[in-house]
């Protein structure tokens, strides 16, 4: 077995540099078995693995491409490969992959230098390295809202457990966020988001705006706090609150329903996700009423919530039909994946509170956003520092790719 050439190429971009390389190396029918390449402000890193063809004259071939290179002003290097170092890395293919997503308002050095240092230290390599968010000018302009560094990684952490505590760590230490991600055929391929609504699709708790209209909003405050802390079981705390609003004007509902505000990023996360054909279900513990009104705004094509029964235009203080608690959220996931015909690691779960545990677990991807702390210790990715459309990030769309801000 002959060894392994790595030729590396860099110097400033222009147009023409791959293809007067390849073609000297097409003329030898040199096998290509590996390239990349990357490009930063006009500078080019353009790496090419080849092994030379039996009989051919290597040494020629590397002056004809060294002479190429100077011709286009560039820098070009050739290293040999030994064979148990080329099969060293051959055998390495087979390692795990991951994706691991820093977000934040911005992405600075200390950012970076406390997240590769968690990477290292978990035996991790990092193959990739790509900016997602817009480039950050220096005029003054404002910069992006939000900055976003990805990389690719490869390996099996050394301790997945403490590596997620180093990473919620770092992400409060620094107010970023950081998410990790298993990079196989399903991230690839995600095709449904499923979102809580209060507190996640919008920013206020609906039954806490019902319970002011109603003039017991301290007492329904505070059991809602508990179960979202996950200190009460989420149906029997509905019940309780629920009680609280009996005799409330159906008016008063359409009211507040016509106020609810989105939480930030809402509809750029929507509006982006629909144009690349992802599908969008609301999965709430909340109240269908408030819900339609969102469908209908958004766009929305699946819509999961309780039923607030009302008589006569007034609230009776009950849940009419069976309450969608944390075990339901999860096996409404696993209908719509049945019913989309995907797999159900092929969608996305965003929510906040305790009752959302069971359906984050469940999806492919489950995300805690802005969430109390029981979730976001339990969660595999977490988001508190930027709006839903930091979600576009996890799924790999860039800054350009995205609708512009809402």
């Amino acid at each position: 077995m002959s060894s392994a050439i790595l030729i590396t190429v860099s110097g400033e971009d222009k147009p023409g540099v791959s293809v007067s390389l390849l073609e000297i190396l097409a003329a030898c029918d040199a096998p290509i078995l590996d390239i990349g390449q990357a490009v930063i402000h006009q500078t080019l890193s353009l790496g090419i693995l080849t092994q030379a063809p039996p009989r051919a004259n290597w040494t020629h071939i590397e002056h004809e491409l060294t002479a190429c290179a100077h011709g286009l002003g560039l820098k070009i290097k050739f290293a040999t490969v030994a064979p148990p170092d080329y099969a060293h890395w051959v055998g390495e293919q087979g390692k795990d992959r991951h994706i691991i997503t820093l977000l934040g308002r911005i992405v600075n050095a200390r950012h970076l230098a406390g997240l590769t240092r968690v990477i290292f230290e978990q035996g991790l390599n990092i193959n990739v390295i790509t900016r997602l968010s817009g480039r950050i000018p220096l005029d003054g302009t404002p910069p992006p809202a939000m900055a976003c560094v990805e990389f690719s990684v490869r390996g099996t952490p050394k301790d997945a457990t403490a590596m997620r505590a180093a990473f919620l760590a770092l992400a409060h230490e620094l107010g970023v966020d950081i998410a990790f991600q298993v990079d196989d055929v399903y991230r690839r391929n995600r095709r449904l988001v499923a979102l809580d609504m209060d507190s996640t699709l919008i920013s206020v708790e609906v039954i806490d705006e019902l319970a002011k209209a109603a003039g017991v909003g301290e007492k329904v405050a505070a059991i809602t706090e508990a179960a979202m802390r996950g200190e009460l079981d989420f149906k029997e705390s509905l019940r309780r609150r629920v009680a609280l609003l009996e005799g409330l004007d159906e008016r008063r509902l359409g009211e507040i329903a016509a106020r609810l505000p989105l939480t930030e990023g809402a509809e750029r996360l929507i509006g982006t996700l629909k144009r690349l054909g992802f599908k969008i279900a609301i999965v709430s513990g909340g109240f269908t009423y408030f819900g339609r009104t969102l469908q209908e705004r958004l766009g929305i094509d699946y819509l999961f919530a309780n039923e607030l029964e009302i008589t006569g235009g007034k609230l009776t203080g009950r849940v009419a039909g069976e309450i969608v608690g944390a075990q339901e959220k999860a096996e409404l996931l696993a209908a719509l994946a049945a019913r989309e015909r995907i797999n159900i690691a092929q969608i996305v779960a965003v929510g906040d509170g305790a009752n959302d545990l069971p359906m984050l677990a469940a999806a492919g991807l489950g995300i805690a956003f802005r969430a109390k702390p029981l979730v976001r210790e339990s969660a595999r990715s977490v988001l508190s520092t930027v709006g839903l459309d930091g979600i576009l990030y996890l799924l790999g769309v860039r800054d350009r790719e995205a609708l512009g801000p809402d």
